[in-house]
């Protein structure tokens, strides 16, 4: 506490901050920026430098001192939006993945989209058949090396690649064989048109998992997609509700409540920290406001209790979904030249890349997480699309795809996976561990292989020091998860009575105001029939001479005693 008090002397200090930010090909940009600047000035200047019209699909992120990840506001000052000292580090994200990116106007948004999409796919975030994780993988190489040349490219050469958080030799082999194959003569942004396309029909496409924990204290992951609100347990999808069945988000504390429309269904889930709970209700509400809204003018302040003196405020401030893709329409302009790093000599194609775009890893260490890469279920997009969902639990039977929360109660929930959705096994949102130390212990139990590199280096702005750097700090936001158990029936009461409590203490205040406002209307000279009844009661000419007189007396002489004191001196 004393260290932020601290921090925030000394950024009264200082009239200008550098900032650095992290951009999705990671290279960065620096700027310094005003103390009074506002998100949306940053927000724009990094739209400018990467020539970008289409920004309403991507938001600036940071991580606190807590490692509690934020998304910037744009209405609000930067530096009262910091909690850490300069200069500040934040990254460029999407924050609303486009419900169908291939049909997004510009190039260079889809190449951005692009990279959001491999670095999810890299992060475990976005799950997938090994069969459509091979073709993804294969368009990922064609767009960053062109065509198969025997001479530049050894056997084995896709295995110097990471494209997944794990992954076996048999899926390498199959990555070359479709890289040399079956996408010969693919330019760069044929292939990263096909990967979006791919990627798009995937069950976890445009997932960012919020560890929780359900009633029963088990793990689950909630996300937010173009689609709806998603609930991840194991291999299961146990909840989908599309956005128009979202009546309502609230939180308490570390408890989080989903309202649907669907027979006043309430779904509730328990956070790690009331701060993850309340990035989870922001979240949940910009992304209801963006793609369930028609216009922007529709959004209304949200309040995350029913109580006007309780909870927290919000309003997301920016354009709708709808609003956005009328817009990208009116773009008549000549497309902005990209520049690819990574890519053939030969080949002279467009990219705002500075730097190398995959990761390589060694031999050796690809062996240590040496594990078949996770089997997902390539579902094609809600009903909104109007098509059916193949299920992969243990074949291909087709059958129609139901988002509503009564479908998955009396069926079943859907199979995502054969193995449990664990994005953690390279990196989870928020919040990360403390200490190295328990981290490292967390993941041994668990049996998690070492991550390649923190995503949280990237966002918070740590590097990552021997081998405590190099293990993932998401296994610890999984482990916070576990720890944050459901409230017992004596807290739960506990709760209540502290609300009661606070509900009396505010309606106390409340007469007192009244009552004093009433005390001074009616001592006043204001000539009105209500008050000149007060005025003649006994009970108020009792109370006026007996008490508001000598206290106005005694005021009066305690103010000339202090004006002579003044005088004097």
């Amino acid at each position: 506490m004393l260290s932020r008090i601290m921090s925030g002397s000394i950024r009264n200090l200082d009239r200008e901050y550098d900032c650095t930010v992290r951009l999705l090909d990671d290279t960065e940009y620096t700027c310094t920026i005003q103390r009074d600047a506002k998100g949306q000035y940053l927000f724009d200047l990094i739209c400018h430098h990467l020539n970008l019209l289409e920004k309403d699909y991507f938001g600036i992120r940071y991580v606190d001192p807590d490692k509690q990840r934020h998304w910037l506001e744009v209405t609000k000052c930067i530096a009262k939006q910091m909690k850490s000292q300069p200069p500040f580090t934040m990254c460029l994200r999407v924050k609303f993945y486009p419900p169908d990116p291939a049909a997004l106007k510009e190039e260079i948004t889809r190449y951005l989209v692009f990279l959001q999409i491999k670095r999810d796919l890299y992060h475990g975030r976005l799950l997938c058949k090994t069969t459509d994780a091979a073709m993804l993988a294969a368009f990922i190489l064609q767009a960053e090396i062109g065509d198969y040349d025997p001479g530049k490219h050894p056997e084995g050469y896709s295995s110097k690649f990471q494209f997944f958080p794990k992954h076996s030799e048999k899926l390498e082999r199959r990555i070359s064989d479709i890289h040399k194959t079956e996408l010969i003569g693919q330019t760069p942004d044929t292939s990263e048109l096909h990967f979006l396309q791919k990627a798009q029909m995937l069950e976890t496409y445009g997932v960012d998992p919020h560890p929780c924990k359900d009633v029963s204290g088990n793990p689950a992951f909630l996300a937010f997609t173009p689609f709806g609100f998603v609930v991840l347990q194991g291999n299961k999808r146990v909840h989908f509700l599309k956005w128009n069945e979202v009546t309502k988000l609230k939180f308490e504390g570390k408890i989080f409540h989903i309202y649907a429309n669907q027979k006043e269904i309430i779904l509730t889930y328990f956070a790690p920290t009331p701060e993850a709970c309340k990035h989870l209700w922001k979240c949940g509400v910009e992304n209801q406001a963006f793609y369930k809204l028609e216009k922007s003018s529709q959004v209304r302040t949200v309040s995350s209790s029913n109580l006007f003196f309780k909870g927290s405020r919000f309003r997301y401030s920016g354009r709708v979904a709808k609003e956005v893709m009328e817009q990208s329409a009116k773009i008549k302009r000549e497309p902005p030249e990209i520049h690819r790093a990574g890519l053939v000599p030969s080949r002279s194609c467009p990219s705002i890349t500075h730097g190398p775009r995959l990761t390589s890893v060694p031999r050796t260490r690809r062996r240590a997480v040496h594990i078949s890469i996770m089997e997902g279920l390539e579902s094609l997009r809600d009903s909104a699309h109007s098509t059916p969902v193949r299920s992969v639990s243990h074949g291909d039977s087709f059958m129609p795809r139901s988002r509503s929360l009564a479908t998955d109660a009396s069926e079943g929930s859907a199979v995502i996976s054969d193995e449990a959705y664990s994005p953690s096994d390279s990196v989870l949102p928020t919040p990360v561990a403390e200490h190295s130390l328990e981290l490292a212990v967390a993941r041994q139990v668990n049996g998690a292989p070492c991550s390649i590199k923190e995503e949280k280096e990237s966002e918070a702005g740590t590097p990552s020091v021997g081998d405590a750097g190099d293990l993932s700090d998401s296994r610890a936001t999984v482990e916070g998860a576990q720890g944050a158990s459901p409230l017992s029936e004596v807290e739960q009461v506990n709760t209540f009575v502290l609300s009661v409590l606070r509900l009396l203490l505010v309606t106390i205040g409340l007469l007192f105001v009244l009552l004093f406002l009433l005390i001074v209307l009616t001592e006043s000279d204001l000539d009105v029939a209500f008050l000149r009844d007060i005025r003649q009661t006994p009970e108020f000419e009792q109370f006026h001479y007996e008490y508001f007189c000598p206290l106005r007396r005694w005021f009066a002489c305690k103010l000339r005693w202090a004006g002579s004191l003044l005088t004097n001196k």
